[in-house]
Formats: C-alpha cells, sequence, structure tokens
C-alpha cells in the first residue's frame, strides 16, 4: 500500500517580537504532531536558533533554502533571511515588521507554487508592518490580493462559526457599506465554505441585525428593514436556509447559536467579541473563499507576553489542524464531484 503523503504546513513566523517564534518552538517540541504534517517555517536558522536558546528548547530543526526540499518526519526552517535580527520582545519595530512581511512573502509564494499545501500565519503588527509593498488592514486583504477567489474572515471553532459581512471598517461606516449585492456574496461565500471547507451538506446560517432590537420597525435605524430583510429574502428563493435578522444582544446568552452551522455578524465586533469570549485560545481565524487554505491563531503578537514563555499554544495548534481538515475536505470535495458513484453513496448516508 503506498504510503500517503503528508499535508505541508506552511508556517509564516509573524511579527520577530511576538509570541509567534514562541508559539512554533513549543508546539512543535512535541514530536507527536510531526505524525500529522511536514511543518516549514518562513523565517531563519538563525532566528530559530535564537528563539530556541530564548526559551532554552531541545527541539532540533531542518535548514533549507526553499520550500520544496522540505523533509518529512523534521521541523523545516525557510532561510528567508541570512542576518542576524536583534529581536526585541513586546517592542513595536519597523525592523519587525520588515520581516514578518518578507516571511509572509515568502511563504505566500510558496502557497501559490504549491511548495506547501496550507498556510498558518503567526500573528503580526498591524501597524509596524505597513510599507509600500503592504497596505492592508491584516492579512486577510492581502491574501485577496495574492490569490484567487474573494476573502472571506471566518472565525471558527468546534462550537461556533462566524463570518462578517463587513471586517476591518469604522463602525460609523458600517451602514455605507450593506447592500444586497454586498449582503448575497458574503452570505454564498460562507454557504460554499461550509459544505466544502467542512463538508456540511445542508447548511443553516443565521444573520445578526444591524441595530438594536434589528431596528425596532425603523424606531432606532431603518437598515435592518430597508437593506438586510430585502437581501435574506431574495437569498431564501434560491434555497438557502439562511435565517434573521436576529437581535445580537440575546442571541448568543441564550444559545441561541447552537441552532446554526455559521452565524454571520453585519461587523467586526458584534461577530468577534461573543466568539472571543465563547472560543478564546481555541479559536482559528480562517480566510475562506480563496483557493488556497490560510488559517491563523485568534489572537495578536500579544507584546505583553513575549518571550516570557508563558504563552498558550492551543489556538495555534487548533489553526494547523483547522487547515489540515479544510484541506482534506476540499480534495474530497473534488474527488466526490469527479466521481459520482462516490457522491451518490455519500448521498445515500
Amino acid at each position: 500500500m503506498r504510503k500517503e503523503k503528508k499535508i505541508k504546513i506552511g508556517i509564516s513566523i509573524g511579527d520577530l517580537n511576538g509570541v509567534g517564534g514562541e508559539l512554533i518552538i513549543k508546539t512543535f517540541s512535541d514530536n507527536r504532531l510531526l505524525e500529522f504534517c511536514t511543518p516549514i517555517v518562513f523565517a531563519s536558522v538563525k532566528t530559530m536558533s535564537f528563539l530556541k536558546k530564548h526559551f532554552q528548547s531541545s527541539i532540533s530543526f531542518q535548514g533549507i533554502f526553499e520550500a520544496s526540499k522540505a523533509v518529512e518526519g523534521k521541523l523545516n526552517v525557510v532561510n528567508v533571511w541570512k542576518q542576524d535580527v536583534a529581536i526585541e520582545f513586546g517592542k513595536d519595530t519597523p525592523q519587525a515588521g520588515q520581516y514578518a512581511l518578507q516571511a509572509l512573502k515568502a511563504a505566500v509564494d510558496s502557497l501559490k507554487h504549491d511548495e506547501i499545501d496550507v498556510l498558518v500565519t503567526a500573528p503580526i503588527n498591524k501597524h509596524n508592518i505597513q510599507s509600500e509593498e503592504f497596505k492592508f488592514p491584516g492579512h486577510t486583504d492581502f491574501l485577496n490580493q495574492e490569490l484567487n477567489g474573494d476573502s472571506l474572515m471566518f472565525m471558527v471553532s468546534d462550537a461556533l462559526r462566524v463570518g462578517l459581512l463587513t471586517d476591518h471598517v469604522p463602525v460609523g461606516d458600517v451602514p455605507h457599506y450593506l447592500n444586497e449585492a454586498l449582503i448575497s456574496k458574503k452570505i454564498n461565500l460562507i454557504h460554499q465554505s461550509l459544505k466544502q471547507d467542512f463538508a456540511i451538506r445542508v447548511p443553516k446560517i443565521a444573520v445578526l441585525g444591524v441595530n438594536p432590537h434589528t431596528g425596532d420597525n425603523g424606531v432606532i435605524g431603518s437598515e435592518d428593514d430597508k437593506v438586510l430583510r430585502p437581501a435574506l429574502e431574495n437569498i431564501k428563493k434560491t434555497g438557502m436556509l439562511v435565517y434573521g435578522p436576529y437581535a445580537a444582544d440575546s442571541f448568543f446568552g441564550s444559545n441561541n447559536y447552537q441552532n446554526f452551522d455559521a452565524i454571520v455578524a453585519t461587523y467586526h465586533d458584534q461577530g468577534l467579541i461573543p466568539f472571543k469570549t465563547l472560543t478564546f485560545g481555541n479559536g482559528v481565524n480562517y480566510t475562506a473563499g480563496l483557493d488556497k487554505v490560510r488559517t491563523s491563531p485568534d489572537h495578536g503578537t500579544a507584546y505583553d507576553i513575549a518571550g516570557k514563555g508563558i504563552a498558550n499554544t492551543e489556538s495555534f495548534k487548533e489553526a494547523i489542524f483547522t487547515g489540515i481538515e479544510i484541506f482534506r475536505n476540499r480534495n474530497m470535495n473534488v474527488e466526490l464531484q469527479q466521481n459520482p458513484l462516490r457522491k451518490q453513496a455519500k448521498n445515500r448516508k
């Protein structure tokens, strides 16, 4: 029997002054993870050697100059840069942003060329990474430019999945972004992701209202009645199981979210505050809608604890395993589409 090739997980190291390096060192100190994937870190051997010494780790790694040379059963490190880099834990420095961008660009290039199967991004600092090459509010928009498809920030865990109609935009601007075309596009992306990425045959999706109490019939804003409800009615006509809008203030506290496969929030904090409250430390930021798989832990650079050896690796590990699961589900979905007999067998279950 032919041995199944391990999934290649590319990892961009993120902000060098944050917790990214520590997450990698601590996670792959457990050799059992090498049974599930072939990890490929985009940084440098010198940087990883410094981190190994700083965190007093016995981890070993294989230095390579391109991801295609990765060795199974090893933690591989692509030498994106050769020079020594001063790491100043907890500090927001332009240099840290510069190297984070170098690592990210190299990893994305390898993703495009199928040298890695999945990209897991350690946290960046959205301020110091800004440059002529990176003028984006975060990873999601950068990947939307670099890869095929339409990106969608999708926060996922075992118990909860939250998508956003608008993500990194000021709260005051949210109503100006909302229109039927956007709502339809985002919900369709979530619906497709639930089917191909999470193997949910008939997804049920809930949508949260824009205003308190979904506007109270226009007393507290008109966007729910004039924009959101008509858009959802048209989507329902396609046969999609979409429900709402629901008043956001009671939706999560009442556990109503447990009745759905995904929740669509109209703006960033409306969705991410309850998501992180309910799942923090176990959630994953997944970029849905693209032709490649990218995941990330649900937290930032954590400058306040960087370098102290106390960073929690659970969300980072979840990002790795979620990426593996999605990659496998996508491949299975392709196989089912190409083999109608297997598809019929699955539908009979």
